[in-house]
C-alpha cells in the first residue's frame, strides 16, 4: 500500500500547522489533501468545514475581490515523475480600505484543484501565502507559487483542473482554532481552468548512417509518459505520431507520414533517402499528455 500526503506550502503563521496528513489511496482508502489554516477557513464560507473539535461559527464575507488571475502564464501544467513543479500565479487583489492585507494574520492564496468546485474537490494543491505590492490604498498586485509534487498524484488526476482564489482575515483569532464568526473570508471560484498533464518523452533513431541516395532508411523511436501511480515512464500506446523531415539547409520540418505507437509505445517505419537532413517524430498531445517533438536525428545521404 502506498501512502501519500499533500502539504500546503506556507509562510508566516501558516507554517505553524502545515503538517502532512497521510492520504492513503490503496486498499479502498481515500486520499486526503492537507490544507493550511487559511484554506480551511476559506472552505467554511459555504459551510464545508475541515475543522474538527471546538471550532464553531460562520465566517463573514470579506470585502475583497480578485481579478486578472494568471496561472502558469496561461499554459497547461506538465508534471513528470520526480521534479516538483513550481507553478507561478499572479492576480490583482482589490479590497476595502479597512481590510489590512498586510496584517500578520491576513492571508491570500490560490488553490489548484480537480473537481466540480472549490467546495467539491477531488484533489488539490494550495499555494504559499501571497506576496502583495500595493498599487493604491485598495488595490494590490499579488504573486504566489503552487508546488505540485508528482508523489502526490495518481494517473487519474490527469486532465481538467481549475483554480480558485481566496483571502482570509483572522482578525486576532487563532488560525488553528478560530471563532469563525470573527473571521472574514473572500473566495472567487473558479478563476481559471487548465489541463494537468503527464509529462511526455519522445525519441528517434534513423539508420543506417550514412546511407546511399534511394536506399531505405528505418526510423525507430518511443513515445512514453509519466506514470504517477508508480513513479516511472511507460510507453504511450496507440497514439498517432508524425514522422517529419527537414533538409540540412532548412529550418522547417515537413510531415512524411503518420504512424501509431504499438503496445509498448514503440515506433517504427521506413522512408527513402533523398538528401542530407534530419528526421524526427512529432506527437501532437492529448488532454492528459503534452505535445512533444523528438530531437532531430541527422542522416548523411551519399
Amino acid at each position: 500500500m502506498r501512502i501519500r500526503a499533500t502539504v500546503a506550502a506556507v509562510s508566516g503563521a501558516l507554517a505553524l500547522s502545515a503538517l502532512a496528513l497521510p492520504a492513503a489511496h490503496a486498499d479502498g482508502q481515500a486520499r486526503v489533501a492537507a490544507e493550511s489554516p487559511a484554506s480551511k477557513a476559506a472552505h467554511t464560507l459555504h459551510h464545508k468545514s475541515a475543522y474538527t473539535g471546538t471550532t464553531s461559527g460562520t465566517p463573514y464575507v470579506l470585502d475583497a475581490s480578485f481579478s486578472g488571475v494568471k496561472v502558469n502564464s496561461g499554459k497547461n501544467i506538465a508534471v513528470g515523475t520526480t521534479n516538483v513543479v513550481k507553478v507561478p500565479v499572479s492576480f490583482t487583489l482589490t479590497h476595502a480600505e479597512d481590510v489590512d492585507i498586510h496584517a500578520s494574520d491576513f492571508f491570500a492564496g490560490i488553490e489548484l484543484y480537480r473537481g466540480a468546485s472549490f467546495e467539491d474537490t477531488v484533489w488539490s494543491f494550495d499555494s504559499d501565502d501571497a506576496k502583495c505590492t500595493d498599487s493604491s490604498a485598495t488595490v494590490a498586485s499579488c504573486k504566489v507559487t503552487v508546488a505540485i509534487d508528482p508523489v502526490e498524484l495518481l494517473n487519474e488526476d490527469a486532465g481538467s483542473w481549475k483554480a480558485a482564489a481566496f483571502a482570509v482575515a483572522f482578525n486576532g483569532e487563532d488560525p488553528e482554532n478560530p471563532n469563525l464568526d470573527n473571521v472574514g473570508v473572500a473566495v472567487k471560484d473558479p478563476t481559471n481552468s487548465f489541463q494537468l498533464q503527464r509529462y511526455s518523452k519522445l525519441t528517434v533513431n534513423a539508420s543506417p548512417e550514412p546511407v546511399k541516395k534511394g536506399k531505405t532508411i528505418t526510423v525507430t523511436g518511443k513515445l512514453s509518459r509519466a506514470n504517477w501511480d508508480d513513479g516511472k515512464y511507460h510507453g504511450y500506446t496507440g497514439q498517432a505520431v508524425k514522422l517529419q523531415f527537414r533538409k540540412k539547409s532548412s529550418s522547417t520540418y515537413t510531415t512524411l507520414k503518420t504512424i501509431k505507437s504499438d503496445s509498448t509505445g514503440y515506433l517504427k517505419t521506413t522512408t527513402t533517402a533523398t538528401v542530407d537532413g534530419y528526421f524526427r517524430y512529432s506527437f501532437a498531445g492529448t488532454t492528459t499528455t503534452p505535445a512533444v517533438n523528438a530531437t532531430g536525428d541527422f542522416v548523411d545521404v551519399q
